[in-house]
């Protein structure tokens, strides 16, 4: 969809803003997308993203600050995303047996079993969400988007 058609204008618009204003209306559509993937299965990105952390631990168990620098929204109360998970029995939580001030926190079976059902689907999601770009534009889109970032050096 054209950036003027999501706008219903046809102003002209300078180059920064344009950008600007597609990366927000990309952005919102891809986030409603992930929202209502994860829906179904009761959890949010965050959550998801906190099981993916712990399930990529191989079965070591993470504090909350590894847990929160490795999260895609910094900006996540992990305190709180973990007690959800908690509650659902996707996660446990235990106190360091070498710190007892050190809260570990690892993930369950039952965690590991959302995380197998969900893969494919969100691997088929993430697939129909590239599909419109051949394999070279998704691929220089990326290295645009970490350009973006100040990962790429110029």
């Amino acid at each position: 969809m054209k950036l003027e058609d999501a706008l219903k204008s046809d102003a002209v618009l300078p180059l920064a803003k344009r950008t600007a204003l597609n990366f927000m209306i990309t952005d919102t559509m891809l986030s409603q997308k992930f929202l209502d993937f994860f829906k179904q299965y009761d959890i949010s990105a965050q959550q998801f993203n906190v099981l993916r952390i712990l399930r990529g631990q191989k079965g070591k168990p993470a504090n909350l600050a590894t847990i929160q620098e490795r999260m895609i929204h910094k900006n996540s109360n992990t305190t709180r995303l973990i007690d959800k998970l908690i509650k659902k029995e996707f996660v446990k939580r235990s106190v360091c047996p070498d710190n007892r001030r050190k809260i570990e926190i690892i993930i369950t079976q039952h965690g590991l079993e959302l995380l197998n059902t969900i893969d494919p689907k969100l691997n088929d999601l993430e697939e129909s969400i590239i599909q419109p770009l051949t394999t070279t534009e998704a691929e220089t889109l990326n290295i645009l988007l970490e350009k973006l970032r100040g990962s790429q050096s110029a």
